[in-house]
């Protein structure tokens, strides 16, 4: 059975773009080897500043990964990651059933625009 799952990596940002790329190709191929599994989105999200130093590295590049894949590929794609020298970070998740929906609420909306109101 096939679920869905999100991966974040983070790349060294010293590797260039084709070589990410090449490095993703690569990972997502263990995962739809067999037509066991399908890659249905990949966002570069680009060079972003870490937090704190990982592998004495202050910048990297993400990339955001959704996927549908049967469990028993897991394992050999996580070890593949886990072993590329090329990436400083990842965490694979379960994605959720359903996304979630961003709620507004009118008495929310109304309690700015007073606060905005008394300042003027």
């Amino acid at each position: 059975m096939s679920r869905r799952y999100e991966t974040v990596y983070i790349f060294d940002s010293a590797l260039e773009e084709p070589a990410i790329t090449d490095k993703l190709n690569r990972f997502h191929a263990l995962l739809t080897k067999d037509g066991n599994g399908t890659i249905s989105n990949t966002s570069h999200w680009g060079k972003r500043t870490l937090a704190y130093k990982v592998k004495k590295k202050d910048t990297g590049y993400y990339v955001v990964a959704e996927f549908q894949a049967a469990a028993n590929l897991l394992p050999e794609y996580e070890r593949a990651v886990r072993l590329d020298e090329g990436v400083l970070r990842y965490l694979i998740v379960e994605a959720s059933r359903e996304q979630p929906k961003a709620v507004v609420t009118a008495g929310v909306v109304a309690e700015e625009e007073e606060l905005d109101e008394e300042e003027a």
